[in-house]
C-alpha cells in the first residue's frame, strides 16, 4: 500500500541514512541506506535522500527534519553549534537552501563545548527525545556508539559532555591491527568482565593488556571469541575509568542500540550504578518530533 508522508524524519550519520514517513507523531513507514555523510559530496545529498523517500512525497511540498552529520561542514548544509550549557534544542532547525521544490528540508543544529573542546551532532536530538519523555530528569545520559558520549543533564540543559572514541578504536584494533589475527566474532561474558576489571582498576595498563591478547593467542591458543570480549572489556573499562566523574553517584540513562547499550549497562551495574536502558531509535524519532515542533509546523 502506498504511503503518503505528512512529513519525514531523518537521521543522517557518517555511515548510514535512515528515514521515517510520519503522520503527526505516528510512523507510517521507514527506510535506510548506506548513503552516509562520509560517502557523499555536497551535490549528492539531495539525490541520496530522494532515492530513499521519493515514493512518500505528494504533489505539494513535504517537510523533512534531519539530524546528525548531515549538518556538518562536509554535509548538506552546515548547521551551527550552540554552546553548552544550553537546552539540547535551543535553536530551531535551519532551512536547507535551493532544494527540490517538493522538499522543505531542515537540519537540527549541534552542540559544542569550548572548554575541554568537544562537539556533537545527532546526539542532541536523542537527548531532546529522552527529556521530552522524562520531565525534570537530572543525571547523566550515556550514548554508546562509534564515538560514545557522556552527557551531564541538569534543569533541562546539557551542562557538559565528553566523547570517547571507544567504538572506533575497537573496530580499528579488531580489523586493522595485529589483533585481527586473534579476534573472533562471538562473545564470552567472563572474558569481558576480566578485561573490564583490568582497566577500570589500572587504565594506564591498557596498551600492555592489548598486546597480551595477541601473546595469549600465540602461546596458548586463546579462544577468539573470548579475545573479542576481553578486548571490548579492556576498552570500555578504560573509558569508564576516565568518565568516572560523570557516572559515579549519578542516575544514568544508557540510550542506544540494544546490544551495545546492554553491554554498557552490564559494566556500570557491576560498579553499583543505577542504570536505565532506553532505545536509541525511539529517542531519535522523539527528538525529531520535538525539533519539528520547535520550528513550527
Amino acid at each position: 500500500m502506498a504511503v503518503m508522508a505528512e512529513w519525514i524524519a531523518v537521521d543522517w550519520g557518517t555511515s548510514r541514512l535512515r528515514a521515517w514517513a510520519m503522520k503527526g507523531d505516528e510512523i507510517l513507514a521507514e527506510a535506510s541506506s548506506d548513503a552516509g555523510m562520509s560517502k557523499l559530496t555536497k551535490t549528492e545529498f539531495e539525490p541520496a535522500l530522494l532515492g530513499l523517500i521519493e515514493d512518500w512525497l505528494g504533489h505539494g511540498q513535504t517537510e523533512v527534519v534531519a539530524c546528525g552529520m548531515v549538518g556538518a561542514r562536509q554535509g548538506w548544509v552546515e548547521a551551527p553549534y550552540a554552546a553548552v550549557p544550553v537546552a539540547p534544542l535551543s535553536a530551531p532547525p535551519i532551512r536547507v537552501p535551493d532544494t527540490d521544490p517538493r522538499l522543505a528540508a531542515y537540519v537540527v543544529p549541534g552542540l559544542k563545548q569550548t572548554r575541554q573542546p568537544d562537539v556533537m551532532r545527532g546526539e542532541e536530538t536523542q537527548v531532546a527525545g529522552f527529556l521530552s519523555a522524562h520531565d525534570d530528569w537530572d543525571g547523566v545520559i550515556c550514548l554508546p556508539g562509534t564515538h560514545t558520549k557522556w552527557i551531564h543533564i541538569s534543569a533541562g540543559e546539557v551542562v557538559s559532555f565528553r566523547t570517547f572514541m571507544t567504538g572506533e578504536i575497537f573496530d580499528l584494533l579488531s580489523g586493522a591491527s595485529v589483533l585481527r589475527h586473534s579476534v573472533g566474532e562471538g562473545w564470552d561474558d567472563t572474558s569481558f568482565q576480566s578485561g573490564l576489571d583490568a582497566t577500570l582498576s589500572r587504565p594506564e595498563s591498557i596498551s600492555a593488556e592489548l598486546f597480551g591478547l595477541r601473546a595469549n593467542d600465540l602461546l596458548n591458543g586463546a579462544d577468539p571469541n573470548a579475545c573479542r570480549a576481553r578486548l571490548s572489556g579492556l576498552l570500555i573499562g578504560a573509558e569508564l575509568a576516565a568518565a568516572r566523574a560523570y557516572w559515579l553517584g549519578q542516575s544514568i540513562a544508557v540510550v542506544g542500540a540494544e546490544k551495545l547499550s546492554a553491554t554498557y549497562a552490564q559494566a556500570l551495574k557491576k560498579q553499583g550504578a543505577f542504570v536505565t536502558l532506553v532505545n536509541g531509535q525511539d529517542m531519535t524519532i522523539a527528538g525529531l518530533i520535538a525539533a519539528r515542533k520547535a520550528k513550527g509546523t
